[in-house]
């Protein structure tokens, strides 16, 4: 049985597109932290870092709403929209995990 491993619908070409998007944004962050770049206790301490951080947030949530969508309506079987769904919810419970739990 052969499976699908590239998505067919626009849908989940995006959220593919997203997760990819999401690592390379996430490997800038560790190269800039890498190069020296330091955090502060606000997110307006270090703009560049800040920015990249809100950009890869943002791009796993929609490519997990993306993915999601494209296989409720669009019926998408895509071994990698399947993947990609798995990174986002995965990162979702953790920045959920971040913004409600005490330190």
């Amino acid at each position: 049985m052969m499976k699908k491993f590239t998505p067919k619908t626009k849908l989940g070409k995006w959220s593919v597109g997203l997760i990819i998007g999401f690592f390379l944004l996430f490997a800038a962050m560790q190269i800039l932290v890498v190069s020296g770049q330091k955090g502060g206790e606000n997110l307006s301490d270090n703009l560049i870092l800040a920015v990249a951080g809100i950009l890869a947030g943002l791009s796993v949530i929609v490519s997990f709403i993306c993915g999601t969508i494209g296989i409720i309506k669009q019926k998408e079987r895509s071994v990698f929209v399947f993947i990609a769904i798995l990174i986002g919810f995965f990162i979702l419970v953790l920045i959920f995990g971040e913004i409600f739990s005490s330190h």
